[in-house]
């Protein structure tokens, strides 16, 4: 009992915190506004709620400039580009997270299971994260996706793959930091078993550090979605991606503009929002760390 109200207690500070202060910090509150407002774009293209349907084509009206008709313009097949962006990004957020969610739960798994054992299971683990930590992210995303075919789920086990090490890391520099506290120690005298030590006073307290992780890590895996979609191993015709969009258009940039101007900012503002609401947890949760 007395291990878990020093756990209660040393949660309380960081979340009233996080609550009360999180509208105070202005670049938190603009890139929670920015994922917010994609969520919803994205929810309603995955619902089908677009303006037209996403492979209708109106061929007289082929890459037709943005009016009141088409608020994005159209394609060279005449197809409405708001509504491929609104699908668009659905299916990059699907991507996104999904794969940052498996390699959240994978990498605090095996980083806190490492850190809290020790010893020779900790050095089989930690290595095993180096081989792939020691590929440049989107090179084994693309040769797993290579290996295994092009596609949305082969997109997400590739992407989960790539960033399950730096979840690991993480997790593991934070439970070795933690383990030795004095409530874990408390949890350990009477006699509560490892894994529950691990789930009820250890995980709770590094929590937040692995949130703004995850925030963090859905920017990347944004942008290696739109880099596996570019090369046309993502998500396939006549399905949209945005970065599919970036790739099959980019011949006609300088016709018909537009066709690059709104997916582009679609990932530049979803990839900047991300990195907003990330940055903002950050000081709130490390105060002493600003500025650094």
């Amino acid at each position: 009992m007395a291990a878990e109200n020093t756990v209660t207690l040393a949660l309380r500070p960081t979340w009233r915190t996080l609550a009360a202060n999180f509208w105070k910090e202005r670049g938190a509150v603009i890139g929670g506004v920015i994922i917010a407002f994609f969520l919803v774009v994205g929810l309603l293209g995955l619902i089908g709620l677009t303006p037209y349907p996403v492979v209708e084509q109106h061929a007289i009206d082929r890459l037709s400039a943005p009016d009141s008709t088409y608020l994005f313009g159209t394609d060279q097949f005449g197809r409405d580009v708001a509504s491929r962006v609104m699908k668009g990004t659905a299916n990059s957020l699907q991507v996104a997270l999904l794969s940052v969610a498996i390699s959240t739960l994978a990498g605090t798994a095996l980083g806190s299971i490492s850190g809290y054992v020790g010893g020779l299971l900790d050095n089989v683990i930690m290595r095993l994260m180096d081989i792939i930590f020691a590929f440049p992210g989107l090179l084994l995303a693309l040769l797993i996706v290579t290996i295994l075919g092009p596609g949305l789920d082969n997109t997400i086990l590739a992407i989960s793959i790539v960033y399950t090490p730096i979840f690991a890391r993480v997790a593991r520099g934070q439970v070795i930091s933690v383990k030795e506290k004095d409530y874990v120690l408390a949890a350990r005298a009477l006699g509560k078993r490892d894994w529950m030590i691990l789930v009820r006073h250890i995980l709770p307290n590094i929590a937040s550090v692995m949130i703004v992780q995850v925030t963090l890590a859905l920017s990347w895996a944004l942008i290696t979605e739109a880099g596996l979609s570019f090369l046309g191993l993502g998500t396939q015709q006549p399905e949209p991606s945005l970065g599919l969009m970036l790739s099959s258009n980019r011949a006609l940039a300088e016709i018909a503009p537009w066709l690059i101007l709104y997916p582009g900012g679609a990932i530049m503002l979803m990839v900047l929002g991300f990195n907003l609401l990330g940055d903002g947890l950050r000081d709130l949760l490390d105060p002493q760390g600003r500025g650094r």
